[in-house]
């Protein structure tokens, strides 16, 4: 009888389908409106590691834990009649970091902002980090331990892998800079929709989507302050 009802136990386990694994109009909708919101869902599969990606830039925008299962939680304010008060992947509220003209980094969100001097933002996207190289605190742009602030095509310690836009502001190589390209064949070491993710860490820089480490290479001069926040 134990036999039998492990057996009737485990087939029931087998069928019940856990939140990351919704299926049918449930998983649709949500990808649809994870769309709608600005997060990239890529392929219409809540297991592809494309949509859990999305699923956690929007549980990072909305405060939630960024576990990239549809808990009941994130499907909860991503049904239709909540959608509308959900904060967007792609456009979020600037964390308190002062004022005047600033490059803001939420390391819990893997977000960074570029703010005019009037708190207007200039541009706006996910990063990839490593927060153990850099802590919470204020910022400059700037030549560090002898090294210049801004390099157009840097290279990493290794040699393999260019750093382009490289923007210096900590740690003498702590800087923003496009996601990595390998010199070898100039192709990305990984694709931009893992950005604002903690699914992948850098080896202490910030990287960026190539239009973002563009926009900030023109907009952080040398002496630009970047606020980091927690």
């Amino acid at each position: 009888m134990r036999t039998l009802a492990a057996v009737v136990l485990a087939l029931l386990l087998a069928t019940v389908p856990s939140a990351a694994q919704a299926s049918g109009d449930g998983a649709r909708e949500a990808r649809r409106q994870l769309d709608r919101l600005g997060c990239d869902a890529g392929r219409p599969t809540t297991r592809d590691p494309h949509t859990r990606a999305a699923v956690v830039r929007f549980q990072a925008a909305n405060g939630l834990h960024q576990s990239g299962r549809l808990t009941a939680r994130t499907r909860h304010l991503l049904v239709a009649d909540r959608a509308d008060r959900a904060v967007r992947c792609d456009r979020r509220p600037v964390p308190a970091s002062g004022d005047g003209r600033r490059v803001v980094v939420s390391q819990g969100q893997n977000y960074v902002w570029l703010v005019r001097a009037d708190g207007s933002v200039r541009g706006q996207g996910g990063m990839v980090d490593d927060p153990r190289e850099l802590r919470a605190g204020s910022y400059t742009v700037g030549s560090l331990c002898g090294r210049r602030a801004k390099i157009r095509m840097n290279t990493d310690y290794s040699g393999r892998l260019w750093l382009p836009y490289f923007t210096r502001f900590a740690n003498c190589g702590v800087g923003f800079h496009r996601i990595p390209l390998a010199r070898s064949t100039g192709a990305p070491i990984h694709p931009e929709w893992l950005l604002g993710t903690d699914a992948r860490t850098s080896s202490g820089c910030l990287r960026l989507s190539q239009r973002l480490a563009r926009q900030l290479w023109r907009f952080a001069g040398v002496g630009t302050r970047v606020v980091v926040r927690r």
